[in-house]
């Protein structure tokens, strides 16, 4: 089987999205250890969340395992990391199907 990448801006599904945001928001207190009252969609998550790319990355690992996706990161840019709503349209856009 062949595993490919979804185009981000023709194929992202918005159920799926709101699950990404959904999860962004539960699983950024775990990573980032400390409690969030509130994680809005356009929050940057460096500036505003205090993310590193250490926890970038963990972040994305535990995205990946508690929605049961894998996500193609080759293509990831320094824009897809700018805000929580940004992160969830790359994710929601890279996911990796079998074909």
């Amino acid at each position: 089987m062949e595993k490919t990448a979804v185009d981000t801006a023709a194929h992202t599904d918005p159920e799926l999205r709101g699950d990404v945001l959904r999860s962004i928001g539960a699983l950024l207190p775990r990573v980032l250890k400390r409690e969030l009252t509130d994680v809005p969609e356009n929050a940057c998550l460096f500036d505003d969340l205090g993310l590193t790319s250490a926890g970038t990355l963990e972040l994305i690992l535990e995205l990946e395992e508690s929605l049961d996706i894998q996500v193609d990161v080759e293509e990831i840019g320094e824009d897809d990391l700018r805000s929580v709503a940004s992160l969830a349209d790359f994710v929601a856009g890279h996911v990796i199907t079998e074909d």
